[in-house]
């Protein structure tokens, strides 16, 4: 098994390429934190995962908030003494809004979540990997975060910031053992969408980005992102560091 003896935290982990990501990296073997709002569908795939001889404990949990990332890494050391790879899964879209019209609300919810949320779990579990001498730090952005035309002002400055702090991060801890790598997903089946308020939708925004929308060649599933993510934590992209791996079918090429 590819990840036997390995410590991963995983956030957004009760749908789409999160739940994918914990059935995959506990049937190679490891032992996980599983980390999402939602305690009872969270619940639900613990109890599935444990069920089927794996191990997993829940961690309900806002990937926004300091104190809940602090609760994240203290359930992970807790019980199980190390943290080995973390994985930032947990997004959220804008309403494909132009700047003129992104509100200073949906602006910072957009960025605490996609953004300031990953850097805290960087921040709070870098010290724990450096004492096991390295880990895997995988983060989930989008190729939205490659180019300006697939949504709002907000999703897209978000991930652009995600993918050069996970590059930076690479740069800086890579002669102490730790990897930091980005999935940039193309259109993938997943509940993302549902994080929109049609109410609150931008129909210009979205008629600008429509005509590039409209020519993807394929929509992936969350278990092909998933398998990125596995080959990312394991010991196989040993000299992996600073990479975007770009999943979408052929969409941007």
């Amino acid at each position: 098994m590819k990840l036997q003896n390995k410590t991963a935290i995983i956030t957004g982990a009760t749908a789409g390429m999160g739940k994918a990501m914990a059935y995959l990296f506990a049937k190679e073997g490891a032992s996980l934190v599983l980390v999402a709002r939602r305690k009872e569908r969270l619940e639900s795939v613990v109890n599935s995962i444990t069920s089927n001889g794996g191990k997993a404990v829940a961690c309900v949990g806002d990937v926004s908030k300091q104190e809940d990332i602090d609760n994240i890494v203290k359930t992970a050391i807790d019980t199980y003494g190390k943290i080995d790879i973390a994985v930032n899964n947990a997004g959220i879209m804008d309403g494909f809004n132009k700047v003129e019209t992104i509100t200073d609300e949906k602006w910072n919810q957009v960025i605490n979540v996609n953004l300031t949320g990953p850097m805290r779990l960087y921040r709070a579990v870098i010290p724990e990997m450096l004492k096991n001498g390295g880990g895997s730090l995988i983060t989930v952005a989008s190729i939205g975060g490659l180019y300006g035309k697939i949504s709002g002002v907000a999703y897209t400055a978000s991930k652009h910031g995600v993918i050069g702090m996970a590059k930076n991060t690479a740069w800086m801890y890579a002669k102490q053992g730790i990897r930091s790598n980005v999935i940039a997903p193309g259109a993938v089946n997943t509940e993302i969408s549902s994080s929109m308020d049609p109410a609150n939708m931008d129909a210009e925004g979205y008629q600008n980005c429509e005509g590039f929308i409209k020519i993807n060649p394929k929509t992936g599933e969350a278990d092909e992102i998933a398998e990125i993510a596995l080959f990312l934590a394991s010991d196989e992209s040993s000299l992996i560091n600073g990479a975007v791996i770009t999943a979408d079918g052929g969409w941007t090429a």
